[in-house]
């Protein structure tokens, strides 16, 4: 394996491959190294000038904040960012994928509305905190009575709690994202059936979340109030009488064939380090664009990590009014920000940077290499339902969980997530595949992660065949294969609207 590797010819910096000695000169370097250099770290190739470009993907990453010298680490300490225009050059360059013929297909629950799910659970969705215990005593109490015992075709009951719902004004930008938040959980086709739990008393008032429409096509779903209902216990009582009635009827669900054109995965990464844009990341974005030539859709969000990369999104969007709509929730974040007393940058986390990511710019650079290729067919909201076939983007904070919380509520049955320094998480009721970046943190904790694309680095793997490995992955998983983390239970504290 190389020390180090230089991934486009315009880059004035290589990343190490293994822990490098001081005094060493690795491969691609002119000069001693003049300090220890971990594993996914930037070294300097040429003398590179105070408020000069570094160039990393062939992309700035930032500004050097003093001198810097051949053979020197780059990183916090001598790189910087300051302001920065982009050529958004919308729709210029949105060339179609080749199409597949759409024979691949997986083993799925067909739903009435028309869409297929992963998994077969049931749901117990609360409309605000106060119901959040209740509805997590009514799943334990389901459990004690072995209540799906006799359910063969039913995965599990998943309780969906949050901290929100009350406390909050009734008409804002807050309330309507969480009323986005709850209907798409409460209409998701991994969910076969749905209780809805409330206090009685909050904003978020289960009237209006039901409507005058049914909220599920299926008619599957009951809701109740804890005050009308007479309190804690009969409250259990009633949700457990509801959900053997609501069992019944998830239990005819049967996995049928369905093409792969119904899958829709969200795409995330998190605890980031120095190898994802050159591995999973990459090879993430193959598969992608491989499901989106069979005709299915892929998501990309956080918006504060695609920051300083935005531009090879607008470039690809199918339309310049798609475009023009992402570089609206671009300078909504700034804005944001800067109301705040924040800026931009503060996104890489101290994991971030000990893996050898320095600015947001860098991390923006190796997030977006997981939406490959393919034109940017849309761009919703968090949470907002997600209409279109092929690549879009949904809008959402650069913190995991709430992200995928979005991702899955938009129509999201699968969720792929690849991380460099080990995240741990799983997202009920949509199954989570982990990507890990890195060998070392593969063989470390393998027990939570699906697939090791850090062999792209140590065993000479093309992005090409672990892109494929991915997209069979998919199929495997959407067709009731077990991910790690539901293996291990993950999925009962990710939900964060």
């Amino acid at each position: 394996m190389p020390e180090t590797i230089l991934l486009n010819d315009a880059d004035n910096v290589v990343i190490a491959l293994r822990d490098i000695a001081r005094g060493e000169t690795p491969a691609n370097v002119s000069a001693p190294l003049l300090s220890d250099i971990a594993r996914g770290h930037k070294i300097a190739l040429a003398p590179i000038a105070a408020g000069s470009n570094v160039v990393r993907y062939g992309q700035i990453i930032g500004q050097a904040k003093s001198d810097i010298a051949p053979g020197e680490h780059v990183h916090v300490h001598n790189l910087g960012m300051a302001e920065h225009t982009q050529d958004y050059a919308f729709a210029s360059s949105n060339t179609p994928l080749p199409a597949v013929s759409s024979d691949r297909t997986f083993m799925g629950f067909h739903r009435e509305d028309g869409r297929v799910g992963t998994r077969n659970y049931l749901g117990i969705l609360t409309t605000v905190n106060c119901s959040g215990s209740v509805a997590r005593f009514i799943a334990e109490a389901a459990d004690r009575a072995d209540l799906l015992d006799e359910f063969a075709n039913v995965d599990g009951i998943v309780p969906i709690v949050h901290g929100t719902g009350c406390g909050m004004s009734g008409r804002d930008e807050g309330y309507a994202t969480l009323f986005r938040t709850l209907s798409g959980y409460a209409q998701h086709p991994n969910f076969a059936g749905v209780l809805l739990i409330g206090l009685g008393c909050e904003v978020m008032q289960i009237p209006d979340l039901v409507g005058e429409r049914k909220i599920r096509s299926d008619g599957n779903y009951r809701y109740m109030t804890i005050q009308q209902t007479g309190g804690t216990r009969r409250t259990i009582e009633a949700g457990l009488a509801e959900l053997r009635e609501m069992a019944l009827i998830a239990n005819r669900a049967v996995r049928e064939p369905a093409p792969v054109s119904e899958l829709t995965v969200g795409m995330q990464c998190g605890g980031s380090d120095g190898y994802s844009g050159m591995t999973a990341n990459p090879a993430l974005g193959f598969a992608s664009d491989l499901l989106v030539r069979h005709g299915g859709t892929t998501i990309l969000s956080e918006t504060p990590e695609i920051y300083g990369a935005e531009h090879l999104l607008t470039r690809r969007s199918q339309t310049p009014e798609v475009a023009q709509k992402l570089v609206e929730r671009i300078r909504w974040w700034e804005d944001y920000t800067a109301r705040n007393g924040g800026e931009m940058n503060n996104n890489p986390s101290p994991g971030n940077k000990r893996g050898g990511l320095t600015t947001i710019l860098e991390k923006s650079l190796g997030a977006v290499a997981k939406c490959g290729t393919a034109p940017l067919a849309g761009i919703y909201k968090f949470a907002e339902p997600v209409d279109a076939k092929g690549f879009v983007f949904m809008d959402s904070p650069g913190y995991d969980p709430c992200s995928v919380t979005g991702q899955v509520a938009s129509g999201s049955n699968l969720i792929v997530f690849t991380t460099g320094r080990g995240s741990v998480s799983g997202y009920k009721p949509t199954p989570c595949i982990k990507l890990a970046t890195n060998t070392e943190m593969y063989q470390r904790m393998s027990e939570d992660m699906d697939i090791n694309c850090g062999d792209i680095v140590s065993g000479g793997i093309g992005i090409e065949e672990k892109g494929q490995e991915i997209f069979e992955a998919f199929i495997r998983v959407a067709s009731g294969e077990q991910t790690k983390s539901e293996e291990l239970g993950f999925g009962g504290a990710e939900f964060v609207p």
